[in-house]
């Protein structure tokens, strides 16, 4: 009998230290965002600003953002409706100033998280406004997002002509603006999109062009940092060489100047 008990102290202790140690692993898991969270809730209460307060809470709704990296759903559906908490905030505020971009971003974050929970009538709604904001301030980078963004939104609701009509336009602004990253995207995008529309040719094409793009992007920067490089070593050859060439000759000595005369 005492053996047992024995046994039964060991299996609880074991299970204990188990308990800890996933606890633990989830705190650094989490850790770096509740540790930022915190920050700026202490700037928060340290400010009766309202134009930095919308600022701080958009930052903080901002780092709840990162609920995708999470594996437990509860934790992540907390993240989400942290998002929205604070977004909400951030948005009332932003609206009383008029801060277009602060506005435009608030609806990004609303809309990413309503299309997480497959609310897909009130992510289209904010995407919606994101990009109309965008358009009214010639934003051509967030106008390309906010369509491919609004694209995926259509491609789950399987109202794939306007998903693809979307995508169209961001093409054509990403094309016109030289923009190789985005257009490769929007290829991704595309074979998405003719995959679920059971056209995995099209889809292949769409694949292979975004494949394309992202090599010569690779290949491009490699270019760069080997050509950085190599500049940068023959600026260290060069400096060493230099006070070489530009040592001054050793004065004659006027001792024996005088003994040669």
């Amino acid at each position: 009998m005492k053996k047992f008990y024995l046994i039964l102290i060991a299996l609880i202790c074991s299970a204990n230290c188990f308990a800890l140690v996933k606890i633990d692993s989830l705190k650094q898991q989490i850790s770096p965002v509740e540790n930022r969270v915190a920050e700026l809730k202490s700037q928060l209460d340290s400010t009766q600003n309202d134009s930095v307060k919308a600022i701080l809470y958009a930052e903080i709704a901002a780092q709840y953002l990162n609920y995708d990296s999470l594996e437990n759903k509860k934790t992540r559906f907390a993240y989400q409706n942290e998002v929205l908490n604070y977004t909400y905030k951030a948005l009332h505020l932003f609206s009383r100033y008029a801060d277009t971009v602060g506005l435009r971003n608030c609806f990004d974050y609303l809309a990413t998280v309503y299309h997480s929970q497959k609310k897909f009538p009130q992510a289209k709604w904010f995407i919606i406004q994101s990009n109309s904001l965008s358009r009214a301030i010639h934003d051509g980078t967030n106008v390309m997002r906010s369509l491919i963004k609004m694209a995926a939104i259509k491609m789950d609701i399987k109202d794939y002509t306007l998903a693809m009509r979307d995508l169209n336009e961001a093409l054509k602004i990403s094309v016109a603006n030289r923009d190789p990253r985005t257009e490769s995207t929007v290829q991704l995008n595309y074979a998405l999109l003719y995959n679920r529309m059971k056209n995995p040719k099209k889809g292949k094409i769409a694949m292979d062009r975004h494949l394309f793009i992202d090599d010569s992007l690779h290949k491009a920067e490699m270019d760069m940092v080997v050509k950085t490089v190599v500049t940068d070593s023959t600026t260290v050859v060069k400096k060493k060489i230099q006070p070489k060439l530009t040592k001054k000759a050793p004065r004659p000595d006027s001792s024996k100047k005088i003994a040669s005369l």
